[in-house]
């Protein structure tokens, strides 16, 4: 053990004992810091095959994928991104990480979950060749004070070795919440919302891009933004998230045969 190693460790041993570590969720004691107790770690669901090919939406089963792998809708209207991947299932053990992180000023949460992305899909980070984040529209960025998408591209960017160019897009206005609109009314209310930023546009040109956010919802935010890049010249697009929101109508399971 050289010097700087053995002083690291020493002071990480005087902060544990300063400050005993504690979950990320809750004030049960666990054994280092940034780590989840049992009881949180097994409220979460990491999102694992099967799932769709394309979005990356969980399935229940393997036999809900349509054809290739896809779930329906990618089958029927394929999105403008080459892949998107999530680490976790958001699911109420999901928000407890991810609500406090977004806002309550748990930026420190950053680096737990940016881990869980990138070992839920190296694939996406090793072909990357620069990383940019889903923005936020000025004005929530002011009242928010950080945009929790660039905190999570910063740290895979340093973990993948990649550029991370937090202005790469910019949101050109506000965009009310998505989740209870119908699939036109998204693609209207998004339309024209993202530009790539005009002191950018040699960076985007034939490259690939992966684009963070922290979650994935109906995949219409950041397929707008994907088809912004690709207009802009971008060779492709990938989406590495957080958590994904599951598919309402792959949330059933297969009929029972004896009530057939």
């Amino acid at each position: 053990m050289n010097l700087a190693s053995g002083l690291r460790r020493a002071g990480v041993m005087l902060l544990d004992a300063l400050l005993p570590p504690h979950c990320l969720t809750c004030d049960a004691p666990v054994a280092s810091q940034g780590t989840l107790c049992a009881t949180c770690w097994r409220g979460l669901h990491l999102l694992t095959p099967p799932h769709c090919r394309r979005c990356g939406v969980p399935f229940l089963h393997a036999g809900q994928a349509v054809r290739d792998g896809l779930c329906p809708a990618c089958f029927a209207d394929p999105p403008p991104f080459d892949a998107a991947r999530a680490a976790l299932r958001y699911d109420e053990g999901a928000k407890r990480l991810l609500l406090p992180f977004k806002h309550a000023d748990r930026t420190e949460l950053a680096a737990p979950l940016a881990a869980r992305m990138a070992r839920a899909a190296p694939e996406l980070l090793a072909r990357a060749e620069l990383i940019a984040p889903v923005p936020l529209h000025w004005r929530r960025l002011a009242a928010r004070r950080y945009n929790q998408a660039l905190l999570l591209a910063r740290r895979l960017a340093a973990s993948a070795g990649r550029p991370c160019i937090p202005d790469l897009l910019r949101r050109t206005r506000p965009t009310p919440p998505l989740g209870d609109k119908g699939a036109a009314e998204r693609a209207a209310l998004l339309d024209g919302a993202f530009a790539v930023h005009p002191r950018r546009l040699h960076r985007v040109r034939g490259q690939r891009i992966l684009l963070v956010d922290d979650v994935v919802t109906s995949g219409a935010t950041v397929g707008a933004c994907a088809r912004t890049l690709l207009a802009a010249g971008a060779a492709a697009v990938d989406v590495l998230a957080a958590a994904r929101v599951p598919a309402p109508r792959l949330e059933e399971p297969w009929p029972d045969a004896s009530r057939r």
